[in-house]
């Protein structure tokens, strides 16, 4: 393995631009899904609920946009339930972003809901302030209530799909993003189509590949998909939509793989070499190298004492982000996929090999729709490099 030096790691990883994900709320939710990654953040921030004051929203604004070395900054509002901060948090955030935006950069704000609390209050604020809102639903409702269920274990699909008519209604930029779960096998095209009826132009589809321990052993959560039921459900869709959507439905995952036959490099962390470029930011100013680590370990400093900046070079931070390639098991490295893949995201590499590495739980699925994608794959980024 080569050694780079913590000077030369800094450099390296140190981004011009960087991502960050906000939790207004943190964790606190309406609903309660059995699959929410974020729910165990409980543990960690116990005390009672609690909303990002007005000082820390300014230092984040304040922060986030002089750190980023961008000419365009994209807010990432999320959760738990970011609707649950209310309208007002967030027309001071606009009102923030506007004050502190000095070096006159081009801003956007994107929002994940539930979709169960918006309102014609929230979609006509969205529209008028250029928001783009993120909807989870995972399918038609016989697949969303499998493992998406409120607190009390009541359906709140009807809810999302309201949700989803208002914002069409007061004509909102808006997406869908399923969680591809042990629900969702042999449903690709169903879900696809479905969510094509509902008026997303703009699909992403994240795999549940969670496992849960027991006295040291670990084993795939219930909810969990399986790697053949995972690769199944994309060579699906993908045969759905390279004969009817090309061009007209985009999914990211297709987006992604085409971008990485073009020689171009992914837009999205869990397939860059590196991680270190989407930061978390909690409600009390608790700064993570990833919203999906964030524990205490993964802890790089807070917008309020060490501030972004020195988070961004902390030696913590810098390792974080050299792991992910450097932990690569020599399994990925003789993979014919690895420019595409780049071992996806570390939350999810749960499978043991026989040395005792670890990779992608679900490497075969994804394997499976690299090769059945890639003569298309290959003729588009032709014709997309001329």
């Amino acid at each position: 393995m080569k050694t780079i030096k913590l000077k030369e790691a800094i450099e390296i990883l140190t981004p011009k631009a960087f991502s960050a994900t906000i939790k207004p709320v943190s964790w606190h939710c309406n609903l309660r899904c059995t699959y929410c990654y974020y729910l165990d953040k409980e543990q960690i921030y116990s005390d009672s609920y609690n909303i990002m004051s007005h000082e820390i929203l300014e230092e984040c604004i304040k922060q986030y946009l002089d750190c980023n070395n961008s000419s365009s900054v994209c807010f990432t509002w999320h959760g738990g339930e970011p609707l649950l901060a209310g309208i007002d948090f967030f027309k001071k955030a606009v009102e923030l972003e506007r004050v502190h935006n000095r070096q006159n950069k081009k801003i956007e704000n994107s929002i994940q809901t539930n979709g169960t609390l918006l309102t014609e209050e929230w979609c006509r604020f969205f529209k008028s302030n250029g928001f783009l809102v993120g909807v989870s639903i995972d399918g038609p409702k016989s697949v969303h209530d499998t493992y998406r269920l409120s607190r009390g274990r009541l359906s709140a699909f009807e809810k999302t799909i309201v949700g989803i008519e208002l914002l069409k209604k007061f004509e909102v930029d808006f997406n869908t993003l399923s969680v591809v779960s042990r629900a969702s096998e042999g449903r690709g095209k169903e879900i696809y189509n479905y969510l094509k009826s509902i008026g997303s132009g703009y699909m992403q589809f994240l795999p549940a590949a969670d496992y849960v321990y027991s006295n040291g052993c670990g084993e795939p959560a219930a909810w969990s998909v399986s790697a053949e039921g995972y690769g199944r459900f994309l060579t699906d869709i993908f045969d759905e939509w390279i004969v009817r959507d090309v061009g007209e439905v985009f999914v990211q995952l297709f987006d992604l793989t085409l971008a990485a036959f073009a020689g171009m490099e992914a837009t999205v962390c869990a397939y860059r070499e590196r991680c270190g470029e989407n930061i978390a930011i909690e409600h009390n100013g608790d700064i993570f190298s990833c919203d999906h680590f964030v524990y205490p370990k993964y802890k790089i400093g807070n917008i309020c004492k060490e501030g972004l900046n020195a988070a961004l070079v902390s030696a913590e931070h810098v390792r974080f982000g050299l792991n992910k390639s450097y932990t690569l098991p020599k399994e990925c490295l003789r993979c014919e996929y690895l420019f595409a893949c780049r071992g996806e995201c570390p939350k999810h590499r749960h499978l043991i090999l026989d040395d005792g590495e670890k990779k992608f739980l679900l490497c075969e699925g994804i394997k499976m729709f690299y090769k059945h994608s890639a003569p298309y794959m290959e003729s588009m980024a032709r014709q997309l490099i001329g």
